[in-house]
């Protein structure tokens, strides 16, 4: 599992940020091929407590913009619920990495 924003953090600087509002994010995207729409995830990005989370997504919004619209009839419904998504901050999936983590650690 590829975590962007971790970075020479250990174990203990994660948790105490995650304490301290910090948290783990996807952000959606779309593509359409002539009338074929694809909706995909981006990696799981580490959002630091105090740090905004809508900036990191800009890029998979402004892809979903230019090319997420074009296939009928997913691609606008797609396109609208990653924009919702992303403008929200992303999706938080805090809980899904701790989990996966500790499994991870367990092993």
């Amino acid at each position: 599992m590829i975590i962007k924003g971790i970075e020479n953090m250990d174990g203990g600087n994660i948790m105490s940020q995650i304490q301290q509002g910090g948290k783990f994010v996807i952000y959606t995207y779309c593509f359409s091929v002539v009338l074929m729409t694809f909706r995909r995830s981006s990696s799981i990005y580490f959002i630091k407590a105090g740090e905004g989370s809508v900036k990191k997504g800009l890029k998979y919004t402004l892809l979903t913009f230019l090319v997420g619209w074009w296939g009928i009839p997913w691609g606008p419904i797609y396109s609208i619920g990653a924009f919702i998504t992303n403008f929200k901050g992303g999706k938080d999936v805090t809980n899904e990495v701790l989990a996966a983590l500790s499994n991870q650690n367990a092993s």
